[in-house]
């Protein structure tokens, strides 16, 4: 999911919504859809939902050589959100390839990935015990994808990655993590970096965002907002013991995928955040969990300004998962793809 940063302010006084729908690769197929007919059955609580089919990732490639082609991200400038799928990138180097994705991110400056992940308890009285926000920066540090390769004096081959860190990118990822953390209960955020080791680059993001609070335009807006830190290792270990202990999480690129991911299992699958990837073993197979897509959406809405909308689509998903009937394998259940999203449906 994705929502373009210039027009989403003027979002909530549009008589409809135009969406870019990206499937991709692998399950993006059968999960984007889904995602696609959870936002048509909203109704009236968000304008006419208006969708345009485009072409991206790796299939694409194969076919014609070109990604993330032109037409893809001009018709993105024009909407007002997109659902992407996910990329089926080759793990080997591939002449002319480069992650669609990454390509999108800097095309159009999509430069905080927010993903928030929560656990469903048992009942809505109950507080689940991980209820976090991972915010991480989307358009720097080894995701610049400047690797060269050199032959050394003993003939064999040594590789360099670039890794790049400003402040002007970490200043505005701290105040978007300070106003996530604003607006929630404990309002508290937690830097994620490496610094006593990447004592430059970390230490540039981990300076740079503590510094967020005694910026002259916060004007002590985040007077109220806790700060803590960790070391990205212990960050993950922590997670796993504890993750009550986080709220917010700001983190440079790298750090954020993982983390993100890392978060997702604490919940019991990728398929249930919004957050997911190609899964190309299942692909076809009508079983993939489209519930991350559909949580996606409800994301995008928020960021756009329907928060009644979102809120229909995420009480929905909850009450689902909650009753347990209708789950996908990933979840120990045997139900489909579709039984899902009828199961969701019925819920709005």
């Amino acid at each position: 999911m994705f929502c373009t940063p210039v027009r989403h302010m003027a979002a909530a006084a549009r008589q409809s919504l135009k969406f870019g729908l990206i499937p991709a690769d692998g399950i993006g197929k059968e999960v984007i859809p889904a995602a696609q007919r959870v936002l048509e059955a909203i109704g009236s609580d968000i304008p006419k939902p208006e969708f345009v089919p485009l072409l991206a990732g790796w299939e694409v490639f194969t076919r014609t050589g070109v990604a993330l082609p032109d037409e893809t991200v001009e018709v993105l400038r024009e909407c007002d959100g997109a659902l992407f799928g996910a990329v089926s990138s080759p793990s080997r180097r591939v002449t002319g390839y480069s992650s669609p994705i990454v390509a999108l991110r800097k095309k159009l400056d999509l430069y905080a990935n927010v993903r928030p992940v929560a656990s469903v308890a048992a009942s809505p009285e109950v507080k689940p015990n991980v209820d976090l926000v991972v915010v991480r920066e989307n358009t720097e540090c080894l995701y610049v994808k400047q690797e060269t390769t050199t032959t050394t004096e003993d003939g064999g081959i040594e590789a360099r990655a670039t890794r790049l860190i400003t402040q002007r990118a970490s200043r505005r990822i701290g105040k978007m993590a300070f106003d996530i953390a604003l607006g929630r209960p404990r309002k508290q955020v937690t830097i994620i970096h490496k610094s006593n080791v990447l004592s430059v680059t970390d230490g540039l993001f981990r300076e740079t965002v503590r510094g967020v609070p005694s910026l002259p335009e916060v004007n002590g807006r985040f007077d109220g907002v806790k700060i803590e830190e960790q070391l990205v290792d212990s960050a993950v270990y922590r997670l796993f013991r504890e993750p009550e202990i986080y709220d917010v999480m700001v983190a440079p690129n790298l750090y954020g995928d993982i983390i993100s991911d890392a978060a997702a299992a604490l919940v019991g699958s990728l398929g249930l955040v919004p957050v997911h990837g190609s899964a190309p073993d299942i692909e076809g197979k009508g079983i993939a969990n489209p519930l991350a897509s559909i949580r996606s959406a409800a994301l995008m809405l928020r960021f756009l300004g329907y928060p009644v909308g979102a809120d229909r689509i995420d009480r929905a998903v909850d009450q689902v998962i909650r009753e347990g009937e209708f789950l996908t394998p990933d979840l120990g259940g045997k139900s489909g793809t579709e039984d899902v999203l009828n199961a969701v449906l019925k819920k709005l």
